[in-house]
């Protein structure tokens, strides 16, 4: 039986067509392939890539099926080499009128037996017809490019599959024009979707159009290129790795989704899916409104609106708060002879629903006392995001209305002296456990109020854990507490979410207990040990907006407080270039985090801040300030599988010519490849260069053995 493989995209433009063409091409080699033009809006595309003439279609084979005449699949069907064969969904834009989407399910069974792989060019659009043939699909392929629209489409698209109710499991993410200039980079890409990469194909425009002129695949025209390469690659893992979902097993996922959703619904406790993933609010669910009229009623009995908001900052008001508000909820429901609040279960899963809603931050409790998860991300009122064990997943959860969402919001940012309404539409705070909190709402967020909450772990790190999570090895442990210890300048580096606040605690356990350290943060995160230690906080504009005060003035008048270490949580601007003066006029052994994609990319960041607020100076200049100010720079990222890696550890070493400099890994990891269950497979190497200040090191009596950088 045919395994198929849906192509697409919602943005043009992205090389659906051409991959979809030479992936044909390239599983050919091996398999008999039938490759399917479906795309509905775009025809022909396919066939001319092939330098084909199809004289017949799909739209011809549902004539036939509907005037149930009987024929030959064969004869519908264009022969392009030994194993690949070739079939048009219409031949003509005006026969996309006569295709009928209802219909696919009959011809599949026509096809299925004659050929091995079937690979479908979807279309662009989530019509009738393109949702048909992924219900046909053991695998489905979404097409993207390394730029903020197609990432965002795509990222859209992924929603949508799933509130489609087509499983994460069978879907996965083509990134083509992989290495392109400005592209973003494909970690930072990852870490959005919820599915993974599977191919990353490179950039090669030129060999792509020449082979699009020319009429003839690039993988026969230009064997020996990247992109040929890449693609022969997926095409045997395609055949020789198990990537595909049976579709017993699909029919399984699909139908224990629809049991779930059947049963959530009953309860009132989300609302309904509409078409192409917007939710349709639904006012009548019986549930629903008796939700609302108890929380109404709660508010009149407890006069909620009239207490200060600062009072849901208050541990033992709110205790009291709840312990009334559980009482009067449990009678009201007690009288309650509605059939859907009969089971002891239901009644207490309202009640605490109901209590979160009123007193506190309604439906992401749940998500905030759960410690896998790390971060909360709510687009809208319908669409609550997590992300758990470094995946990023649509929950159940909904907030009723988006007035409860605001008012959530409020009551996050009241007790702190902030404010958000439509001129001041923005704005970043912290929960009383230390998470880290921005919402944003209409008209800056175009989808509704948004929030998004970075979870504050109890607990930091130690340099044992990380070695037991393969973060990094006991061996670049070792080394970095020596650098700590001898007091070399660090900075770590990395995408969002890929841990650097992490190792930077990590590195500061290191520091002894007699120096005074004194850290710098936008959000207090960082968790100390040492008893010698000033924690300073960058602080926002008041409602007037007056008051704030930067991580810059703080960081100058740190340099008051005779700090042995200064530590910085994130370097983004103007401090950038105060912190580099600082390291190199004897605060040895300070440290900050920067946002970048690699230790290349270090510099080039730490340039363009100093530059950008304002600082007129030469890059050389520049440069020789970076080169004596930092030795050490420790790479951190979030792979495909969640897991976030030191993956590389490097050290400034000189100045290379006028204006670049001397960068020398110490440390890297070395990816292989990934497992069947989705896991990166890969190894921690010392490259067997020793850094230039290793003796540096030994001459302060710190134990290091050589033996650690060797391969």
């Amino acid at each position: 039986m045919a395994k198929t493989i849906v192509l697409f995209s919602t943005k043009g433009g992205v090389g659906k067509t051409l991959i979809s063409a030479n992936l044909a091409v390239a599983i050919a080699e091996k398999k008999k392939v039938l490759l399917i033009d479906a795309d509905l809006d775009v025809v022909g595309d396919a066939a001319k890539m092939l330098n084909l003439n199809a004289g017949k279609s799909l739209v011809d084979v549902m004539y036939l099926l509907k005037k149930k005449r009987e024929f030959f699949i064969d004869d519908f069907i264009v022969e392009c080499d030994k194993n690949l064969s070739f079939i048009s969904a219409i031949l003509k834009p005006q026969e996309g009128d006569h295709f009928d989407p209802s219909l696919i399910k009959n011809i599949f069974p026509l096809l299925q037996d004659k050929y091995d792989y079937i690979i479908i060019d979807g279309g662009g659009a989530f019509s009738e017809s393109l949702v048909r043939f992924f219900d046909e699909a053991n695998l489905l392929l979404m097409i993207t490019t390394p730029d903020i629209l197609s990432v965002y489409q795509t990222k859209w698209a992924l929603d949508t599959l799933q509130s489609l109710n087509f499983p994460l499991k069978m879907t996965k993410v083509i990134l083509n024009r992989a290495e392109s200039l400005a592209s973003i980079n494909w970690r930072e890409i990852q870490t959005v979707f919820p599915c993974e990469i599977i191919v990353k194909i490179p950039s090669e425009g030129k060999i792509a159009m020449l082979s699009i002129n020319k009429k003839v695949p690039l993988i026969k025209e230009f064997p020996s290129s990247r992109i040929a390469v890449t693609l022969k690659n997926f095409a045997k893992e395609c055949i020789d790795k198990d990537i595909f979902l049976e579709h017993q097993q699909l029919e399984d996922i699909k139908i224990e989704v629809k049991k779930k959703e059947e049963l959530w619904k009953k309860m009132g406790l989300i609302e309904m899916l509409g078409p192409r993933g917007t939710r349709e609010e639904k006012e009548e669910d019986q549930v629903i409104f008796l939700k609302q009229r108890i929380h109404q009623e709660l508010i009149k009995s407890l006069d909620l609106k009239r207490i200060d908001l600062e009072t849901f900052s208050q541990s033992k008001k709110i205790k009291g708060l709840r312990e009334q508000a559980e009482r009067f909820v449990n009678e009201f429901l007690a009288k309650e002879t509605h059939s859907l609040v009969g089971s002891i279960e239901i009644r207490k899963k309202l009640s605490k629903e109901i209590i979160d809603e009123a007193l506190g931050l309604g439906p992401l409790e749940d998500l905030l006392r759960d410690e896998e998860i790390t971060d909360i991300m709510v687009n809208n009122k319908n669409a609550i995001f997590i992300e758990k064990k470094g995946k990023i997943e649509l929950t159940t959860k909904r907030f009723i209305s988006n007035e409860q969402l605001k008012t959530i919001i409020d009551r996050i940012i009241a007790p702190l002296g902030r404010r958000i309404d439509e001129s001041s539409p923005y704005v970043d705070a912290r929960l009383p456990d230390g998470s880290r909190v921005n919402a944003i709402i209409p008209p800056l967020s175009l989808t509704g109020y948004a929030l998004t909450i970075r979870k504050f772990r109890k607990e930091k790190f130690i340099s044992e854990e990380l070695v037991t999570l393969e973060s990094l090895t006991a061996k670049m442990g070792k080394f970095l507490e020596a650098c700590v210890l001898s007091r070399k300048n660090m900075i770590v580096s990395g995408g969002t979410g890929s841990g650097k606040t992490s190792v930077l605690n990590v590195l500061s356990s290191f520091i002894p207990d007699n120096e005074r350290i004194i850290t710098i943060e936008d959000a207090a995160e960082l968790k100390l040990d040492q008893i010698h230690w000033v924690r300073l906080e960058a602080r926002p504009p008041n409602i007037e907006g007056k008051g704030a005060v930067s991580i810059r003035e703080l960081f100058r008048n740190s340099l008051r407080m005779r700090p042995d270490r200064i530590i910085i949580g994130e370097c983004r601007g103007a401090e950038s270039l105060d912190m580099l003066q600082a390291m190199n006029t004897g605060h040895d052994g300070s440290m900050t985090t920067v946002h970048a994609n690699s230790t290349g990319d270090i510099i080039v960041r730490l340039d363009s801040m100093i530059l950008m607020s304002g600082v007129e100076l030469p890059i050389r200049a520049l440069r020789e300030m970076i080169a004596s100010a930092i030795d050490l720079i420790i790479h951190t990222a979030r792979l495909s599988d969640g897991s976030r890696k030191i993956v590389q550890i490097t050290e400034l070493a000189e100045m290379r010519d006028d204006m670049h400099i001397n960068l020398r890994d110490i440390f890297a990891f070395q990816q292989k490849g990934v497992d069947s269950k989705g896991k990166v497979i890969g190894e921690f190497k010392p490259t067997g260069y020793i850094p230039t200040f290793f003796e540096d090191i030994k001459s302060k009596g710190i134990s290091i053995s050589k033996d650690i950088f060797q391969p």
